[in-house]
């Protein structure tokens, strides 16, 4: 883990402030990594790092200047404030693409490295095992939802899958600033573990019509609405730690964070 510090402002009364600033917060994760053998795991590790670092380079952003967490198959990231939202999900997201197609050209098929990539913007903060705040939670939920695992095993699936929350979508998306084009992607329904919200997947450099196959019995609208009670439907505020990352339940804006009734727990 990397242990970062931060400066905390300090209010009129002398306490210090958390520092509530607005960050982009991204996690890249591997697909199906526990299948590889030890060999194969240092390589893709190393991998990761290079093409995380090589499309942010392209893109003209210092990943160096990034407050990274590695996690062995996975990298979660909060970038500095002032990032343009539009650049990392038009040319960064392009160029990660092509850094995995440029490597996996020279692999066999059963070694190829397919990536599963989150993005939403929020409030990130340090905290003891990593970060807390809503974003951190959200993007962990889309980095693991079925739906965003199932589109990379998908008829002429590519190697990358891009989720980003509702409202990166509604903001930068549909604004197709740098090109980006809202006709790649396609709406899901995320729920799991007291999360809720929508989220839009995207697989650069495949036909987006193989991503819109919804599974046996699931609606692309989501879930229909839940018979349980408003009291039952209030989550217990608890405190989680997902994949390293220590974060706190909250309620912002379309995201419920909390623990379910009846909810699965890692």
């Amino acid at each position: 883990m990397v242990h970062m510090t931060s400066q905390s402002s300090v209010s009129p009364w002398g306490r210090p402030r958390p520092d509530i600033t607005r960050r982009l917060c991204l996690a890249a994760d591997i697909e199906q990594y526990s299948r590889l053998d030890t060999p194969d795991q240092q390589a893709a590790q190393a991998q990761l790092e290079r093409v995380l670092r090589a499309a942010a380079e392209r893109s003209g952003l210092d990943h160096g200047k990034w407050s990274t967490q590695p996690q062995g198959d996975l990298e979660f990231a909060v970038l500095p404030p002032g990032i343009p939202e539009q650049l990392v999900l038009g040319e960064y997201v392009t160029h990660l693409a092509a850094e995995l197609g440029g490597y996996n050209a020279t692999r066999r098929p059963a070694g190829r490295m397919r990536l599963r990539l989150a993005i939403d913007t929020g409030v990130a903060t340090t905290a003891a095992l990593g970060f807390s705040g809503p974003a951190p939670i959200a993007v962990a939920r889309y980095l693991n939802a079925p739906e965003v695992k199932q589109a990379l095993t998908a008829p002429g699936s590519a190697n990358l899958a891009v989720v980003v929350s509702d409202r990166l979508y509604q903001d930068v998306v549909r604004s197709r600033f740098r090109g980006i084009d809202p006709e790649q992607y396609h709406r899901i329904h995320v729920q799991q573990k007291g999360f809720a919200g929508y989220g839009w997947v995207q697989l650069p450099g495949a036909d987006p019509q193989n991503t819109r196959k919804p599974r046996p019995g699931a609606s692309e609208d989501g879930p229909q609405p839940s018979t349980r009670t408003a009291e039952q439907e209030q989550p217990s505020f608890v405190q989680h730690r997902v994949r390293g990352t220590a974060i706190q339940g909250v309620i912002h804006g379309s995201v419920v964070h909390g623990a379910a009734p009846g909810g699965a727990h890692r």
